[in-house]
């Protein structure tokens, strides 16, 4: 998601590269040899700053001593960030969830790239403007998209805790059987309480994650069947990695597009 803002934005004058790709899971992901390389030779690497890149924190501390190294989370007011409960104190990662509030982090990119590009300032600020009015136009369609739902059928459950900004920003009540992070385990109790919640509000579908294993919410349906309740898996979401390359919804705006058509259609 990071890729897709500055890829956008510095078009013009600089390749922008991801280092995690479609369907991986970057709280469970560590750096290559590879990709140690490749960080090593940037000019300018940019994370999400959230401790959503848990195991390579050591690795971009000192990188910044060597180079910029920037949180694109930095200039998010706390007020607007959610805490993360487990994790003492921290907020939770997956910003780009509110449109909105991913507003906040191209903006960081941008001016972040005018500081080291100065010679760029026109063609960046040129292209956020447009991908700002981009964000704007898409934000209004997730709402559109959203608003075709039943309000009492407005709930999300998927298989760990990466949608509470889209909840609070777009009026969808959102549980995880895991929590903020995949590194979070999760036992019995949790799938009989989720079994127990579904059945009680007779939730119509759940929804899996392209990066994250299927089993969790394949054994909360077969708890649902085991209760007389007939919950089925509406698809699959991208929550914490984008589409293949080269595909709609391996872009921001078409991931974003496709979660809240899906999510629609199946809660509908």
């Amino acid at each position: 998601m990071i890729q897709d803002a500055a890829a956008f934005i510095s078009m013009d004058f600089a390749e922008a590269e991801a280092l995690i790709g479609p369907g991986v899971d970057p709280h469970l992901y560590k750096a290559s040899q590879g990709d140690l390389e490749k960080l090593t030779s940037a000019q300018v690497v940019f994370y999400n700053g959230l401790h959503l890149e848990g195991k390579m924190s050591e690795v971009l501390e000192k990188l910044a001593r060597l180079k910029p190294v920037i949180p694109v989370s930095r200039d998010i007011p706390d007020s607007l960030l959610r805490e993360a409960p487990g994790f003492g104190g921290t907020h939770d990662p997956h910003i780009w969830f509110d449109v909105q509030l991913w507003k906040h982090a191209a903006s960081t990119i941008s001016n972040s790239l005018t500081d080291l590009y100065p010679e760029h300032a026109v063609s960046i600020q040129s292209r956020t403007k447009t991908y700002l009015m981009q964000l704007d136009s898409l934000d209004q369609l997730v709402r559109s998209d959203l608003a075709t739902i039943p309000e009492k059928q407005r709930i999300l459950i998927t298989a760990h805790d990466a949608f509470g900004y889209f909840g609070d920003a777009y009026g969808i009540e959102v549980h995880g059987l895991q929590g903020i992070s995949t590194l979070s385990e999760f036992g019995l109790r949790d799938v009989t309480n989720l079994v127990s919640f579904i059945t009680e509000h007779q939730i119509k579908a759940i929804f899996t994650e392209t990066s994250v294993s299927t089993k969790s919410i394949e054994a909360v349906v077969d708890g649902c069947g085991q209760r007389g309740w007939s919950v089925k898996i509406g698809g699959a979401l991208y929550s914490d990695a984008m589409g293949a390359k080269g595909t709609p919804e391996g872009t921001y705006f078409g991931m974003v597009r496709a979660n809240s058509k899906l999510i629609a259609t199946s809660l509908k």
